[in-house]
Parts: structure tokens; C-alpha cells; sequence
């Protein structure tokens, strides 16, 4: 049988297994401190996506300098994940991890302060690598420290940076900019990333530094990968914009992203100290979370998208009109992910079944999406959600129990490097996908359309009008075809369960 608990080498990637800390309040405090500034962090690039439009306003720059502001955070923040567990292993977890939030709560502050978009975008990308840092320490911190019987625990305090953070950010940007000022849509990490440092500071031990590792350190290995993320990144999020391979500027940063991509992970195999342990794909139950869990979020953005861009477009709606909706699926994430571990937890209970059983309802919620018509309002959406509620959880907590479950708990710090790029990579992923499938069933309806209209008395009677119709209707069957493209990925996703996973045990059942 495979468990959670497994006995650990001596040493992992050069470094010496210490005996972890007593459990105890202080630890908790900790672990709490670490999500809060996950969550922060996740909340203001989501808060600053929404809000996106009024801070253009605000600040006085056009829609394709917001792009930049977007593209730039997001590509640092997810190569900061890649490297960030490296770093907390040499400069301690701690003092790391205090580091990452003063230096994000830091150019938080000074964002809306900036006197022209170029310096705007110099402190946004760098507070992107900032918060990009945080992620990999909350993994870790939760492998590290939590002992067997409530580390299912920790990891749902991890999966909610998946399912909660991204459903609240449309609430909170709507409170802020309609009700405050858009100011605060880059001030409200404050106050809870100065509680995060004070719980960190009390709760999470002080491990020795280990500078002697900078003697090792795999310069070359972030020479490649680092700008080759972020090219990546960059690529995918202004494709749909600039026309993908019409434009040169994104075939030099696709072509270029994926070459150095190549050399990265040539010279990560043959590395002594890597960044990314790629011997660890041969796990796998490893590699087949991290297939799913890209295709997990990508749905899970899809299904937090499709509505927010109808109401807006089709019914006129404003972030916090659209809040309702979204709070309804984020809000009980609270108590639905503890309640879910609590199962997984459960020794006769198979993990993989509470996976297809979660994406089994994120499918049956997507191909209830697929109907809807433009008559369709909030309350319409509220069903679906409903669905999201418990079938969210149950698609993510067992992945990572799955992946936790089946290595040494000294490569935690390999496993959450693959897990927090993957999952930034896919959320990058995603909205590139979404973008593109979205032009392009737009304008395929909006011709169906027209060609059906033909030479109807309609259309001289009312152009103008007709014309407003006719683009409704177009993102009205585009949200249809999203839903059912998403209810395939979902299915397709449970195939895999049947022949890529193995039976994975809690640490211990609960007495």
C-alpha cells in the first residue's frame, strides 16, 4: 500500500533531513500567516485584472498599456515560483518568506504613486516576482512542519489559493472601485500582509542560513529558465491581442521562450542541485497531477470567466453587481475544503474517486452552463454554482494528495516548484485559450448570423439595432460553446483517472 508517511532519505539535493518542530499554536499561527499572503497575493492580481478599466482611468493610460501592467506581474510571478524554493532552502524559510511579503506590501503602496506608466510597469513586475515567490513557501511550510494526521488539512489551506481566492477577487475589486476608489484596489494587501508578517515572524522557526549553497548555485539554470518563462508568459497573455504569429513580437517570444525552455531542462537534467528535479516525472501519481491539475484550472478559471463576461457584456452588469455570483461559489470553499479532507482523511475512502466525483460535477455544472440563453440574469447562474461548491475541493484536494503522498518529504521543496509553476502556467494557459476560443467563436457566430439574415427587411430597418443583436446573440452562443468545450476537458480528465493513478492512503485514519 502507498501512505502519505514515507521514511526519508538523509540527504535530498545536498541538503541534511532535520527533525521537524514540535507541532503546536505557534506552528498553526505560522502556516495561517504563510495563506493569508498566498491569498494576498492572488487577490491583487485577480482584483487588479477586474479593475483593470477604472484603474486605466484613474492613472490615465490606454487598454493596451493595462495589458503590459497585467502581462508583466504575471510573467514574473510565475517564474518566481519556479526559483523561490531554492531560495528559501539557502536564505531560511523564514526570513525568505518575510522578505517576499515586505517587498510586495512595499511597491503595493507605491503603485499608485507612479509617475508614468513606465515606472507603474517596472513596480508592478517586480512585485509580481515578489508575490510569485509566496506559494512555493506555503507548500512547503504544510510538508515541512504539519504532522501526518492533519497535513490533508494543510494542503486544503494550500487548494484554496485554487478555489476561493480567484471567486472572491471579483467582489472585492467591485467594493473597491465602485465604493472607495480604485486606489485601493492596490492598497488592500496591506493591513492583511502586515498580520501575515507578524504571524510568520512568530509562528515559523528560524532555520539556519545556508549561504555555502551559493557556491552551487545553477546560475545557468536561471539564465535560461527565468527569461524563458517569462516569454513564454508574455507571449500567451498579448497573443490574442497582437494576432498570435501575425505578429513578430510574439513569434520571437513564443519561438525564443520555447528554446530556452529546451535548454533549461537539458541543463536541470544533468544539474546536481537543480531547480526542477525532472527524475521526480518518473512518480506517477506525481506527473498525473500535474497533468490534471492544468486541466483542473483551467476550468475552474473558465467557470469563474464565462459568467462574469456575460452579465458584463450581455446584461451590463459591474463587478459588484456580478458579486453575488461569485460569492456564492467562493464563500463556502471555507468549510467545503475542510469537510472534503476530512473524507480524503478517511483510510477506506480512494481519493480517486472523490476526484472523478469532483469533476464529474464541474462537467454536469458546465453542461448546464452550455444553455443558456440571453434572457439569462444572476439568479440563473446560482444552480450552477452550487455545483462548484463541493465539486472544486473534491477535483483539487485529492491531486495533491496524490502528488504529496508519493515522495520524500526532503523534495518538498522540488514538488512544490513543480506544482506552483504548473499551476501558474496553466492559469496563463487558460486565459490565453479562453481568449482566443472566444474571438474566434465570436466572429464564427457573428457570420453564421449575418449569412442567415441574408437579405431580410430587417436588416434595412433597423442596422444599428440589428447590429446590437446580432453581437449579443454571438456572446451568448460563444459563453454556450465555452461551457461545453470546459465539460469536455472535465470529462476528458476523468478518463485519465482509470489507467494513470494509483490507490493513494491518508497518513493515518482519524481514531
Amino acid at each position: 500500500m502507498t501512505s502519505l508517511t514515507v521514511t526519508s532519505p538523509a540527504t535530498v539535493a545536498g541538503s541534511t533531513a532535520a527533525a521537524p518542530p514540535v507541532f503546536s499554536g505557534r506552528i498553526i499561527t505560522g502556516l495561517v500567516g504563510v495563506l493569508l499572503a498566498v491569498l494576498v497575493a492572488g487577490l491583487n492580481e485577480t482584483v487588479i485584472k477586474v479593475a483593470l478599466a477604472d484603474i486605466r482611468g484613474g492613472l490615465g493610460i490606454g487598454y493596451d498599456e493595462g495589458t503590459w501592467l497585467v502581462a508583466g506581474y504575471a510573467a514574473t510571478s510565475v517564474a518566481a515560483a519556479a526559483f523561490a524554493p531554492w531560495c528559501a532552502v539557502t536564505f531560511s524559510l523564514r526570513r525568505f518568506t518575510l522578505a517576499a511579503i515586505a517587498v510586495f506590501v512595499l511597491l503595493g503602496v507605491l503603485c499608485p504613486f507612479a509617475p508614468s506608466f513606465e515606472s507603474l510597469l517596472v513596480l508592478r513586475i517586480v512585485q509580481g516576482l515578489a508575490a510569485g515567490a509566496l506559494p512555493p513557501m506555503l507548500m512547503t511550510v504544510a510538508l515541512r512542519f504539519l504532522p501526518p494526521g492533519v497535513k490533508l488539512y494543510g494542503l486544503a489551506g494550500y487548494a484554496l489559493t485554487a478555489t476561493f481566492g480567484p471567486g472572491i477577487g471579483t467582489p472585492l475589486a467591485g467594493l473597491w472601485t465602485e465604493h472607495v476608489g480604485w486606489q485601493w484596489t492596490f492598497w488592500q494587501i496591506i493591513v492583511p500582509a502586515l498580520i501575515a508578517m507578524l504571524a510568520v515572524g512568530y509562528g515559523i522557526p528560524q532555520d539556519p542560513v545556508r549561504l555555502e549553497r551559493l557556491k552551487a548555485f545553477n546560475w545557468r539554470g536561471l539564465l535560461l529558465g527565468f527569461p524563458a518563462i517569462c516569454m513564454l508568459v508574455v507571449g500567451i497573455l498579448q497573443g490574442n491581442r497582437l494576432d498570435w504569429f501575425e505578429s513578430g513580437l510574439i513569434c520571437f517570444l513564443l519561438a525564443g521562450g520555447l528554446v530556452l525552455m529546451v535548454l533549461f531542462m537539458v541543463n536541470e537534467w544533468s544539474q546536481e542541485v537543480p531547480f526542477f528535479n525532472l527524475q521526480m516525472l518518473g512518480i506517477r501519481n506525481l506527473s498525473f497531477a500535474l497533468i490534471t491539475l492544468a486541466g483542473v484550472l483551467v476550468v475552474l478559471l473558465a467557470v469563474i470567466l464565462i459568467p462574469s463576461s456575460y452579465l458584463a457584456q450581455v446584461q451590463g452588469y459591474r463587478p459588484w453587481q456580478t458579486a453575488p455570483v461569485m460569492l456564492l461559489m467562493a464563500g463556502p470553499q471555507l468549510i467545503a475544503l475542510p469537510l472534503v479532507a476530512a473524507l480524503c482523511n478517511l483510510r477506506w475512502v480512494d481519493c480517486r474517486w472523490v476526484l472523478g466525483i469532483g469533476l464529474s460535477m464541474l462537467a454536469l455544472s458546465c453542461i448546464g452552463g452550455s444553455q443558456i440563453t440571453s434572457v439569462w440574469i444572476r439568479d440563473d447562474f446560482y444552480v450552477l454554482q452550487l455545483l462548484q461548491i463541493f465539486g472544486q475541493p473534491m477535483a483539487v484536494l485529492p491531486l495533491l494528495m496524490l502528488a504529496t503522498g508519493s515522495i520524500h518529504p526532503t523534495q518538498g521543496p522540488f514538488a512544490s516548484a513543480w506544482f506552483n509553476t504548473v499551476k501558474g502556467l496553466a492559469a496563463v494557459i487558460a486565459t490565453g485559450v479562453l481568449e482566443t476560443l472566444t474571438t474566434a467563436r465570436q466572429h464564427l457566430h457573428s457570420t453564421m448570423l449575418v449569412d442567415r439574415l441574408g437579405n431580410s427587411p430587417l436588416a434595412d430597418s433597423d442596422s444599428a439595432g440589428l447590429a446590437h443583436r446580432i453581437h449579443m446573440q454571438a456572446l451568448v452562443l460563444t459563453s454556450s460553446d465555452l461551457y461545453l468545450c470546459m465539460a469536455g476537458i472535465a470529462l476528458a480528465l476523468i478518463l485519465l483517472i482509470f489507467w494513470l493513478p494509483t490507490r493513494m492512503y491518508p497518513p493515518r485514519a482519524p481514531t
